[in-house]
């Protein structure tokens, strides 16, 4: 007798993709450093495929598309449309679904956004130069996140995972408006006026209820050019091209073939996971550590940084967290300690993909500034990753979580005696 195994739903596979891609960041990122503080060959070989001219001139203010550019400006814009279908789909028929829900991952995301960027600018004492990179420690890389707790097996509960994400993804909403707003600065007109165009046309196919996807997609790459060429950072254009997808609730049937928005999502997650988000580390993460030491760590900008992600994440997060349930705002997470609960908001403080991204535009030529914000983040990082793992694999568990695993180890002894039937 066969036993028959039930399709994968969204969110089993957002899970394996992302612990997978996440493992697979941290190889690519600490290739990028191997490569670029190796003497020799290797250094040069790496940095000229980084800068190599590989395109045309898409935008006077950008010049020759580079291969970073065109990682950054480009392959990143598909990272964002992912994005925002998740933000969508979570909001319309996820977890985000009703304000129940919302509140508590959006609690500890906004404070988790709000101490980060207060402790990096009380460590750069009103240095003009430095303001720029206020957001930098803001933003939580949910790939290296979610790779972590997969490399707890299960120690970590589900729910400690979907809470993981779920302010992950309010923290990437937030990311998403500080860049349009706050790095933006010349806007052309025509431009940004055929970007709204494009956009507008998306959303009345989708109201007239054409579900081509191919149509979209070309849509999307006309506005993705549109944006670029108007000044805007261009993978904000991915964020607004997802809001347009159309989707069909599917509430317990996640698969859902004629769902454009779920079947582009689970179309674009390996892309991005295996693809986008480690060559965008690979090519971002290669800081040269010569000539590095004390001074330069415990530079203002580095610093700020590094104690941003470390310890104003953990505290926005883990004490909004705590506050928000003590006044009955919000539930915790079943199956879940505090003290599990604190290791996730250390989790939270590693910052690696959207923080260089965001580093990126806080400083833009400036690369002096720029290799300084990288170090700040690989340090802040690291040091989220090391201690939030140490803190997760060594804290007891929930006596729940326990016999939830128990009961699936016994089902799955159960399906296995089904399956040789």
């Amino acid at each position: 007798m066969k036993h028959k195994q039930a399709s994968p739903s969204a969110l089993r596979d957002f899970l394996t993709s992302e612990a997978g891609g996440g493992v697979l960041l941290m190889l690519t990122a600490a290739l990028a450093m191997v490569a670029a503080n190796t003497p020799g060959k290797a250094a040069h070989l790496y940095h000229w495929f980084v800068h190599a001219n590989v395109g045309p001139v898409l935008s006077s203010k950008l010049g020759s598309m580079t291969v970073h550019l065109w990682i950054n400006d480009g392959l990143m814009a598909l990272f964002f449309l992912l994005v925002g279908l998740e933000i969508k789909r979570e909001f319309l028929d996820g977890r985000l679904s009703t304000w129940r829900t919302r509140r508590l991952p959006m609690i500890a995301a906004a404070a988790g956004m709000a101490v980060p960027a207060m402790v990096y600018l009380f460590a750069a004492k009103g240095n003009a130069a430095l303001i720029n990179g206020w957001a930098v420690p803001a933003a939580t890389d949910i790939a290296f996140a979610i790779g972590v707790l997969a490399l707890l097996g299960k120690r970590a509960p589900t729910s400690l995972k979907l809470f993981l994400m779920t302010v992950a993804i309010v923290d990437d909403m937030g990311a998403v408006v500080i860049i349009a707003i706050a790095y933006t600065q010349q806007v052309g007109g025509v431009a940004l006026m055929a970007a709204v165009a494009i956009l507008a046309v998306m959303f009345v196919l989708n109201r007239s209820g054409v579900k081509a996807l191919p149509i979209y997609l070309l849509c999307f790459v006309a506005l993705w050019y549109a944006v670029l060429l108007s000044g805007v950072h261009a993978t904000i254009a991915g964020v607004l091209a997802a809001f347009a997808i159309p989707i069909r609730a599917t509430p317990g049937a996640p698969d859902a073939h004629d769902s454009p928005l779920h079947r582009l999502e689970h179309a674009l997650h390996p892309v991005s996971a295996y693809f986008v988000v480690p060559l965008f580390g690979f090519a971002n993460a290669g800081v040269s550590l010569a000539g590095v030491g004390i001074e330069q760590i415990l530079a203002p900008l580095p610093l700020g940084i590094a104690a941003g992600l470390f310890l104003g994440k953990q505290a926005g997060i883990y004490l909004s967290m705590l506050l928000a349930v003590k006044l009955g705002v919000g539930t915790k997470p079943r199956g879940a300690t505090w003290l599990q609960l604190y290791g996730v908001a250390l989790l939270c403080g590693i910052g690696f993909t959207m923080s260089l991204f965001i580093g990126g535009l806080a400083f833009p030529n400036q690369p002096t500034l720029v290799e300084e914000a990288k170090i700040g983040i690989l340090m802040g990082s690291v040091l989220s990753a090391i201690t939030g793992f140490a803190i997760l694999r060594l804290a007891p568990l929930h006596p729940q979580h326990q016999s939830e695993e128990a009961q699936q180890d016994s089902e799955i002894t159960a399906d296995g005696d089904v399956a040789r039937c």
